[in-house]
């Protein structure tokens, strides 16, 4: 045999390959354009008729509803670096502050706890849980154990959590999102936000597939998938569940609300909740302009479509990387979930179990169409450029059925294109969404080796729910990390403190006295040396102040309940700015809130222990027997004390001018996240003080209440001396 009749056996022997590859890209492509089809005629719908009558959701009214508690849950294994900058930039950035945020560590990875407890020591609101097995086991697991805590968390604070969030470690979160969950709970049972990847530089393709993938998912896909089906797939990311979902799921699973066999343990509750009747949602709600952070900043970008609430996260960067986390995608949501998950009485869920499956055939179908793509290319390259060459394509041209599916998948290719521009140009902008074209060959090809990998894989382990969690690692937008150092390491370094002094003053700390206040009760150091330490364990700036001369005007224009809820004190202030007196670093969460609230640009300086709350006795209570300004004068004039003791004496006043819920924290009958929930749950404005609210609301005891005021007066030592003076 020649090489021509070789050539022509090969030729022939392609032809029927590539009809094979044909018919089943036409019944991807028509299945692709029923579902586009579908989304363009119900987008239009809603348009002329909805959106005529009712216009768009008003962003301003995820403001109306009072902020109900959330807790957000975290799997973190081997995420050193990683989940301390996402705590930091959610404390910073999220317009919410009644959140909890559930970090699940493992016994074995003893660096991530570590950066766990640091980013505790510096956030209240951020809690570690060490999971009972060793890792990695899986996702499911590391979130059971997070629930565990969190109902235990629930029983010691008082407090019954609305929603449960799920997040990764490296996730961005939009400033938005809590209060969009906030508002559609607890009438949605599964909230799902878009997710959009960072799409990082132009040549990185791996990166940018995933890009391509969710803008199209998240605009198109899931959007009919919620109008057609009613259910709504998690992402594992940025999805939240109703108390009542959580609860359910806790009974259903004896006490295991997720499944630890699986390694979409998203995509199963989905359907789980579904088959409950609980509704879920997958909500694209656009914010304005200066609410939308993590809005891309391009040309083409779509007005609405580009100020999403949604989350945004850095996709895995090498090929090695995506393949791994695409294969476990594949295994739990195809092979996993054709084992929990069998077809239903409901066409409609069928129709999407079909699409969710069908991509174990799809992705081979479409890399083998590629291979043959090209060497179709190639012909048509020799057939143009080689003079009275062979028409060897003939073959293809002169058969009706082949003509038929080449200009049909031809239109399906052309139309799958569109839409993908369409979607990615929407929140990435034009550029972006040409790039996505060839960006298709590359995704193909990754597609297909996850495929492979996967099917190896369940056939190594000979069940896929053997197979264990196979997690890639993360990346995060870089935040400036400040370390916080002790406060008796402060005083040392600046010379007012020696070693032994300290060594002898922590060996007699009273358990329920901070170190700060006992060192200047005992004279080791003086309030100011105190006051400047903190200032440089925040890494802020230190003021003098004469608290009782503040102009009048800037204390009007500072509401009381913020005064009083956060212990600040205004001290300076134009129409743009506002500076803040404070006795202790105010919590990123905090200073973000007060920005919001009073809607100026806010920073705050340490003033000396104890000022702040003679400040607020003074002005905002108006309570004039907090200036003891006249009977320092009187002492002085009788000559009763010397100036060297007077100064000691205002010292200790001043440091014995404790809120009453430090006190209570203190004195151990309230732990620090027990008076973080009070405090946000109190009205301010109310007559009821805040004790009373507190013994109302089963955190303490009458005779705590009792017991602690008794002991805020006895530790004022500077009150008798006024009496004297009197």
């Amino acid at each position: 045999m020649g090489f021509l009749d070789a050539f022509l056996v090969y030729l022939y022997g392609l032809k029927y390959v590539t009809l094979v590859l044909m018919v089943a890209l036409f019944i991807f492509g028509f299945d692709d354009l029923m579902l586009d089809t579908y989304y363009w005629v119900r987008r239009l719908f809603r348009r002329i008729t909805i959106y005529r009558k009712q216009g768009f959701a008003d962003p301003e009214k995820l403001f109306e509803k009072k902020e109900k508690p959330l807790a957000i849950m975290v799997p973190a294994w081997q995420e050193v670096g990683v989940i301390g900058k996402m705590a930091e930039l959610a404390a910073k950035t999220l317009d919410y502050e009644n959140y909890q945020i559930f970090v699940g560590t493992y016994p074995n990875d003893p660096q991530t706890q570590a950066d766990v407890d640091e980013v505790c020591a510096r956030f209240s609101n951020v809690h570690k849980v060490v999971c009972a097995r060793p890792g990695p086991t899986s996702k499911a697991d590391c979130l059971n154990n997070i629930v565990a805590s969190i109902v235990a968390f629930e029983k010691r604070i008082n407090i019954e959590f609305a929603g449960f969030i799920l997040h990764d470690a490296e996730d961005v979160l939009s400033p938005m999102e809590l209060r969009l969950f906030n508002y559609l709970l607890p009438n949605k049972d599964l909230i799902q936000l878009p997710v959009y990847p960072y799409a990082r530089k132009w040549y990185q393709f791996t990166p940018a597939h995933y890009v391509d993938e969710f803008a199209e998912m998240h605009g198109k896909d899931v959007v009919v998938r919620e109008a057609l089906a009613g259910q709504v797939p998690s992402a594992g990311v940025g999805t939240c569940f109703s108390r009542k979902a959580v609860l359910r799921l806790l009974k259903e699973g004896d006490g295991l609300p997720f499944d630890v066999q699986s390694l979409t343990e998203d995509y199963d509750i989905g359907f789980r909740l579904k088959q409950w009747g609980m509704n879920e949602v997958f909500v694209q709600f656009p914010v304005s302009a200066k609410d939308a952070s993590l809005r891309e900043t391009a040309f083409g970008l779509n007005k609405r479509a580009s100020r999403l609430i949604c989350v945004r996260e850095y996709f895995p960067a090498t090929y090695s990387t995506a393949v791994r986390q695409k294969s476990r995608w594949i295994i739990g949501i195809v092979f996993q979930g054709m084992k929990n998950h069998h077809w239903s009485r409901d066409w409609r869920i069928n129709y999407f179990l079909w699409r969710d499956r069908r991509g174990v055939i799809s992705n081979i179908i479409s890399f083998a169409a590629t291979l043959v793509f090209f060497q179709l290319l190639l012909i048509v390259i020799y057939q143009l450029t080689v003079t009275e060459s062979y028409h060897f394509l003939s073959i293809f041209n002169d058969d009706p059925t082949v003509r038929f599916f080449i200009y049909s998948n031809a239109l399906f290719f052309l139309n799958r294109m569109v839409q993908r521009f369409i979607f990615v140009s929407q929140y990435y902008g034009s550029f972006q969404g040409i790039m996505s074209l060839p960006r298709v060959v590359w995704g193909n090809f990754i597609n297909f080796s996850a495929n492979v990998r996967a099917i190896k894989q369940v056939i190594i382990e000979g069940d896929p729910r053997r197979v264990a969690w196979d997690k890639t690692s993360h990346d995060f937008p870089i935040i400036h990390d400040v370390r916080r150092r002790p406060l008796g390491q402060i005083l040392v370094e600046q010379g007012q403190l020696s070693e032994a002094d300290l060594e002898k003053a922590l060996l007699n700390l009273p358990p329920n006295q901070r170190l700060g206040t006992y060192l200047v009760r005992h004279g080791y150091v003086s309030n100011a040396h105190v006051s400047k330490a903190i200032a440089i364990q925040a890494g802020a700036e230190h003021m003098a102040v004469d608290l009782f001369n503040v102009p009048l005007t800037l204390i009007e224009q500072f509401p009381v309940n913020l005064a009083l809820k956060y212990m600040v004190f205004p001290i300076e202030g134009d129409n743009n700015q506002l500076v803040l007196a404070a006795e202790s670093p105010i919590p990123p969460v905090a200073l973000a809130a007060l920005q919001r609230q009073i809607n100026k640009e806010v920073t705050y300086k340490i003033v000396d222990q104890g000022l702040v709350t003679l400040g607020i006795r003074y002005h905002y209570l108006k309570d004039k027997s907090a200036d003891f300004r006249p009977h320092l004068e009187q002492a002085q004039h009788q000559g009763k004390v010397s100036t060297q003791r007077l100064t000691q004496y205002i010292d200790q006043y001043l440091v014995s001018q404790q809120p009453l819920g430090v006190r209570l924290v203190a004195e151990k009958c309230l732990d620090p996240a027990q008076l973080n929930q009070a405090l946000i749950n109190y009205d301010f404005t109310s007559s009821t003080r805040f004790g009373e609210y507190l013994v109302e609301q089963g955190y303490i005891t009458h005779e705590q209440l009792e017991q602690a005021l008794k002991q805020q007066q006895a530790d004022e030592p500077f009150s008798n001396f006024l009496t004297m003076a009197d």
